[in-house]
């Protein structure tokens, strides 16, 4: 295999690319949370039902992230990136046309499992990348995975107050398509580093995780954070679309413009991870997310607590998630997809718990209990990032 440092630098053409796909691919995990009360309407759900349905396009993603991301690693990235496309698209033509449901369930879950298209450009991205130049690219890449994530909720609140919310669905398989074309006519071929049969580079994971402390530092601190982060956004327009607030299910979309934050967070951490390391970007990142909670709890009932908040909270998010992403990428090139799969497969089995426990929480104790319950968890990611620290300090003396 050529010496990395070798390598040309990637193209911004293809750079840009690759973020917008990522963008788009995203976005369809997060289409649902502004939609809750609609669909919950549509087909008569209570409020423990309608958790389902966000943590079953998680669930998906957590699926494919174990059994179908590691396969980065054996085989040709951008053939696998194509049948992904093919699946994403028909699983949200699914979503339009579920007649009830129990298909509903099985197609988000179908769609997390088509999402699988970001983890995949990921690891490619990492890979096209030179050392020099790893934490810009990675900034880019997940820049696009930020704005996906927050303008999924504005885009989809909007399309679903002008027309429907299955319209959404319909849109986004057509996106679909167009992104999994222009992939397969632009991505460079890779040849596989790895040459394991599929069960022995499924078992292989567990491996990796037994062999490397910071993975599996990385992996519960950024699952903690990223569950407290889903069940904000999980129940937030089920808040503002009631007392005090009632808000349109377009008006509680637009929340996503104020998580553009998060934009310019992925950005700073990328540029600063080079120059400080993550682990104090991580320990600043973290300091925002239980800050954002704290407002939150306090003044989460008045518009501008909830915009404070916000803004605190995807700033520390994705501020957290490049430096906690770039160091994983690290420990071992050879096994970029593998690693990536335990990182995420931890972090997004979170997301599915959080959504749904924070629904949860939010029907039982109201607003300020799933408040609580986020800053909890976020607390517990900034003590045990300290802690394996000042253990991992300790341990190199």
């Amino acid at each position: 295999m050529a010496d990395p440092i070798e390598r040309p630098p990637i193209s911004r053409p293809l750079l840009l690319l690759m973020s917008t796909a990522i963008a788009a691919t995203a976005a369809n995990l997060y289409y649902n949370q502004p939609l809750l009360p609609s669909i919950q309407e549509a087909f008569g759900l209570d409020g423990g039902a309608v958790g389902l349905i966000p943590s079953a396009s998680q669930l998906g993603y957590a699926a494919a992230i174990l059994f179908i991301s590691p396969l980065g690693d054996t085989m040709n990235r951008r053939s696998l990136i194509g049948y992904l496309s093919v699946l994403l698209t028909v699983a949200l033509l699914a979503v339009f046309v579920a007649p009830n449901f129990g298909v509903l369930l099985v197609a988000f879950f179908a769609v997390g499992l088509g999402a699988n298209i970001t983890q995949q450009l990921l690891p490619l991205g990492a890979s096209l990348a030179t050392p020099a130049t790893k934490g810009a690219t990675m900034g880019t890449l997940m820049t696009g995975l930020t704005v996906g994530i927050l303008l999924s909720r504005t885009v989809s609140g909007s399309v679903a107050e002008y027309f429907d919310w299955r319209a959404v669905f319909l849109v986004a398989a057509l996106l679909a398509a167009l992104f999994g074309i222009l992939l397969r006519a632009n991505l460079p071929d890779n040849k596989p580093n790895v040459t394991l049969s599929y069960p022995a580079l499924i078992a292989s994971m567990l491996g990796l995780i037994k062999k490397h402390r910071l993975l599996r530092e990385s992996v519960l601190t950024g699952a903690l954070w990223f569950a407290a982060f889903n069940a904000l956004w999980a129940t937030l327009a089920i808040h503002v679309t009631a007392a005090p607030f009632f808000y349109t299910v377009q008006q509680a979309g637009m929340f996503g413009l104020v998580g553009m934050a998060g934009i310019f967070g992925a950005k700073l951490a990328g540029r600063l991870v080079d120059r400080f390391g993550p682990a104090v970007i991580i320990t600043v990142a973290l300091s925002f997310v239980v800050a954002a909670f704290g407002v939150l709890a306090i003044w989460g009932n008045s518009l501008a607590g909830l915009v404070v908040g916000i803004i605190l909270l995807d700033l520390g998010v994705f501020g957290a998630q490049i430096p906690n992403q770039v160091r994983v990428f690290a420990i071992d090139p050879k096994a970029q997809s593998r690693m990536n799969a335990v990182y995420m497969l931890g972090y997004y089995i979170a997301a599915a718990l959080g959504s749904a426990a924070g629904v949860k929480m939010m029907s039982i104790a109201g607003w300020h209990g799933m408040v609580l319950f986020g800053l909890a968890l976020a607390v517990l990611a900034l003590v045990h990032h300290l802690v394996r620290q000042s253990a991992g300090r300790a341990l190199a003396k």
